[in-house]
């Protein structure tokens, strides 16, 4: 199932559109908790007061997603950005022949969708979720406005943009340079600092990825990278369970990602 941003468009002009609620009515349900909190992590929110904070949420109606339940298409036209509040997406292309590329993994407080502000040509990726999730979105002409009347708002959404062309650039970078096993380790590294909880027995990382998706990510064969993560599991570093994965040594994990 796939949520037109058409639809999205038709509930925030007060017509309901599939799980679809307002800004207002999203702050009484318990599904979501500390939104707020979770929103002020974004560029969009960063520096804001908290009256501007709070005029900013009422604009942005909620979007919930089942697992593996499309938000857009690429090719799709876009008119709006994301906010993740809870649970996470993944953006991805496809290539002719059916393959797809798991582009990146996007959790709560992560913003996507602006780019077709700047450059309004149809959506560069598809996006769906990975779990269920629930979202803000912001129409691109009521965040127009708003940046006009808050320009500085503007400097961290250039900084954001600016942080995503820099981490492009690297996954570049490793593809050319780094062998497989080396960007899984990078990988898993990167999935711990956004989504892992530290325990008595090391750092437990739910990605929520299966193996195909985990070897997207990568950019390799998915026997490549379950025998990159069998190698460090023998060694110790890490323990692997369905859509997760505990590291027991970080240091040396980070050590094999250079």
């Amino acid at each position: 199932m796939i949520h037109t941003e058409k639809g999205r468009a038709r509930a925030t002009a007060g017509q309901p559109a599939g799980g679809v609620v307002s800004g207002e009515q999203a702050g009484k349900e318990d599904s979501v908790e500390d939104a707020e909190v979770v929103l002020k992590r974004a560029p969009l929110f960063e520096g804001l007061d908290e009256e501007s904070a709070r005029t900013l949420r009422r604009q942005m109606p909620d979007v919930k997603l089942s697992r593996g339940e499309h938000l857009f298409l690429e090719g799709q036209e876009g008119d709006r950005l994301y906010i993740v509040l809870d649970g996470k997406l993944k953006l991805t292309r496809a290539a002719a022949d059916g393959r797809e590329n798991l582009l990146s993994v996007l959790g709560p407080g992560e913003m996507f969708g602006e780019l077709s502000l700047f450059d309004p040509r149809p959506r560069t990726s598809s996006a769906s979720a990975i779990t269920d999730a629930t979202l803000a979105g912001l129409a691109h002409d009521a965040l127009r406005a708003w940046l006009g009347d808050h320009p500085d708002v503007s400097i961290h959404m250039l900084q954001a943009l600016a942080r995503r062309l820099r981490r492009a650039n690297d996954v570049v970078a490793d593809l050319v340079f780094t062998d497989v096993p080396g960007r899984v380790a990078k990988n898993l590294l990167d999935l711990a600092d956004r989504f892992g909880e530290q325990e008595r027995d090391g750092l437990h990382v739910h990605h929520d990825l299966t193996q195909e998706e985990l070897a997207q990510l990568v950019g390799a064969s998915r026997e490549t990278v379950n025998k990159a993560l069998a190698d460090f599991a023998a060694r110790g570093w890490l323990q692997i369970s369905a859509r997760s994965v505990l590291i027991m040594d970080t240091e040396r994990l980070r050590r094999r990602a250079r």
